[in-house]
């Protein structure tokens, strides 16, 4: 019952938000009755709690999956992109500035574990194509690397970038090619500009 309430409130707070889903939210859409959800959960930011770290989980194995591949670097980039959108299904109610807001503990910790898992991802995904000639080579790896993190983060502040103004599918596709343009030999742009021809087809 516990892992049914975790996907459950996973798939409430990503198109809803932390803030708008009560635990009467919950039972209701689960068929069962309050005090279910406080038997595994004494309150709701134990839920919220076990939730994220859920979906961190979840994504952060997606992406350790693509990883694996060891597939082109540029093209792994917009890979682990699309993944991540399907998962937080375009994150409609920006979940993560909710959480920022609402809960700033679990953020900081969440955030904490989103930069380990990324920087060794990214770290990976720049040296393989400093080797395949993607990438310059006079670029610092671990700036790189630590720029792009924070670049992601801030992508999901509301007040520098309104939903309303962009979705964040539009924003995540912006950033890429920001980042890639910054970063790519000629023969990573070539790369670079194939991708993004694909992806507006």
């Amino acid at each position: 019952m516990r892992e049914k309430i975790i996907h459950k409130s996973a798939d409430l707070f990503i198109n809803l938000g932390f803030k708008s889903v009560t635990m009467d939210d919950i039972a209701k859409e689960m068929g069962i009755s309050k005090k279910t959800i406080y038997v595994h959960f004494p309150n709701k930011t134990k839920l919220v709690e076990a939730t994220t770290l859920h979906m961190f989980e979840t994504i952060s194995y997606g992406i350790d999956c693509i990883c694996a591949l060891e597939k082109n670097p540029i093209e792994e980039i917009f890979d682990i992109k699309q993944f991540v959108m399907e998962h937080l299904k375009n994150e409609k109610s920006s979940p993560q500035y909710q959480l920022q807001k609402y809960y700033p503990k679990i953020f900081t910790s969440l955030k904490s574990k989103q930069f380990e898992v990324m920087q060794g991802c990214v770290t990976e995904n720049l040296k393989r194509g400093l080797s395949q000639g993607l990438y310059r080579d006079n670029i610092d790896v671990d700036f790189i690397s630590r720029i792009y993190f924070n670049g992601m983060v801030n992508l999901k502040d509301q007040d520098l970038f309104p939903l309303k103004k962009f979705s964040m599918n539009t924003l995540m596709e912006y950033y890429l090619e920001y980042h890639l343009r910054g970063i790519c030999t000629p023969k990573g742009l070539e790369t670079l500009i194939r991708l993004l021809k694909t992806n507006q087809n």
